[in-house]
């Protein structure tokens, strides 16, 4: 045999060599307690990586010390003890993404939650990634429909927006985020809910109210329970950003809800206070605000030069007896571009969404609106606050002059036109027509008890005579348009 053959065929059978020697990093558990471990042994882990422990646990690497690390686990950590063996995964925190995650409940490692079979998936996302910079992104300029007349009308939402909602507790937050969800239907929007610190029957009653209302089709659930540890509370909305990224890389737009990031922020301080972190204000370590900024700035909305798609974020922060000065409401009130603010008060009153006017704000979604809604709410929540603030002042005065009154009448029919049950979504066009009715005093008339039959019937009526207009208007807003709508609410006037 030629020496060029034996040279070739030695070379190939070295690259062919397999060796049976299983080289890896292995340390020891020094402390265990609460969820986190202390690790020695491991001197070239990087920050985030996996961590194998005992009986399949896993963990993650994140106080990376002199002499030790600080882990925190994931799932049950009571069979794990001191001295232990822990293996480096050289793996990066990472989550199983897939299509097939939409209608499923799963937690924030991609195990599946409801009793189906699991989910198959060759690809991974890291958790934790760089948001997309400034020259990828462009401007909000369409709308995200919440079937809410109030938001939609005065704090609108657009594609690629995060927006809080804000509130005490037991004020609707939830609900707003649900009828959001509910109202993408036929939207071409795929929507991710992240349950954070839940419990897990408020979790179950959501999931059915979306399976009823056929919402499921287009949703998928990242769900941490109360019950659950701290971890994966703290997980949770990173592993549903980083499924929201998976759907966003196909150039599809996603609107992902966090409920809710006072527990999230509940979770790291208890993690952080475990692994001896010195803590800050409240309690929480310094890195808090950085925590939830680099959360957030992952929803945008992307250019075509960079695959296109959007991610539309809505947060949800608790207050404490609506104080929203304190670290972590202002925190988030920093990053997000407008809030949805929840008041008791009004709450109790019925007035549901419990929306205060004044401290409510959109700052981007007023570009992504419909141009008809555009043209017709802009009077509406000047009414309003002028409204919320006369009604206070008139409480005390016995005389009041006519013009006085008449606001007054029509801030009250206002009021009641925007209360909205749950789980009932209006469609963008039926809004605008019946707040062109209420702008131009075609309500004036109606006693405010009868107000919500008025506008069934109106919608009934637009629906089955006048679905031309509706149409008109979801498209453009003009001289013609708006003299049609004239006419269709005055036909129905004569009628009722």
């Amino acid at each position: 045999m030629p020496t060029d053959d034996i040279i070739k065929y030695l070379k190939k059978q070295i690259a062919d060599f397999e060796t049976a020697i299983d080289v890896s990093e292995v340390g020891t558990v020094i402390e265990i307690g609460d969820g986190i471990a202390r690790v020695s042994g491991l001197e070239n882990c990087q920050a985030s990586e996996m961590l194998e422990f005992p009986g399949n646990t896993m963990g993650v690497a994140l106080n990376l010390e002199e002499e030790t690390i600080g882990a925190i686990l994931l799932g049950d950590f009571t069979h794990i003890k001191e001295g232990d063996p822990v293996k480096r995964t050289n793996r990066v925190l990472s989550m199983p993404v897939s299509d097939k995650m939409i209608g499923r409940v799963i937690d924030p490692l991609g195990n599946p939650h409801d009793g189906q079979k699991t989910i198959k998936s060759g690809k991974y996302y890291p958790i934790e990634k760089i948001a997309p910079g400034v020259m990828t992104r462009e401007p909000v300029s369409e709308p995200v429909q919440t079937g809410l007349k109030a938001i939609d009308a005065m704090i609108p939402i657009g594609r690629g927006q995060r927006e809080l909602i804000i509130g005490d507790r037991q004020t609707g937050k939830t609900a707003i985020a649900i009828d959001t969800i509910i109202n993408q239907k036929g939207q071409n929007i795929i929507c991710i809910y992240v349950a954070i610190g839940q419990k897990k029957s408020k979790i179950a009653k959501i999931v059915d109210k979306l399976k009823e209302t056929g919402a499921m089709e287009y949703t998928a659930v990242v769900m941490a329970g109360a019950s659950d540890p701290a971890s994966l509370s703290y997980l949770a909305p990173y592993s549903g950003a980083a499924l929201a990224e998976y759907f966003m890389d196909q150039g599809k737009d996603v609107l992902i809800i966090y409920d809710d990031l006072s527990k999230h922020a509940w979770a790291y301080r208890e993690i952080s206070l475990l692994l001896r972190r010195p803590p800050g204000r409240e309690a929480y370590p310094g890195d808090i605000f950085y925590l939830h900024s680099r959360l957030l700035e992952r929803a945008c909305r992307r250019n075509q030069e960079s695959g296109g798609g959007s991610i539309t974020a809505l947060p949800i922060i608790e207050t404490q007896s609506g104080d929203v000065s304190a670290y972590i409401p202002t925190n988030v009130i920093s990053i997000t571009d407008g809030q949805i603010f929840l008041e008791s008060n009004l709450f109790y009153k019925g007035i549901r969404p419990a929306l205060n006017i004044g401290i409510s704000v959109s700052r981007v979604g007023g570009s992504a609106q419909l141009k008809s809604m555009k043209k017709n709410a802009g009077k509406l929540k000047l009414d309003m606050a002028q409204y919320r603030e006369m009604e206070a002042f008139a409480q005390f005065a016995s005389d009041l002059d006519p013009e006085t009154k008449k606001q007054l009448e029509r801030g009250a029919v206002i009021t009641e036109l925007m209360k909205q049950p749950q789980y009932s979504p209006v469609p963008a066009a039926n809004q605008v027509a019946i707040i062109y009715a209420v702008n131009n005093g075609y309500m004036d008339d109606i006693l405010v008890e009868k107000i919500s039959k008025w506008e069934k019937d109106f919608y009934n009526f637009m629906e089955s005579n006048k679905k031309t207009v509706l149409d008109a208007l979801k498209k453009d807003w003009n001289a013609d348009i708006e003299k049609k709508l004239k006419e269709a609410i005055e036909e129905f006037k004569k009628v009722k």
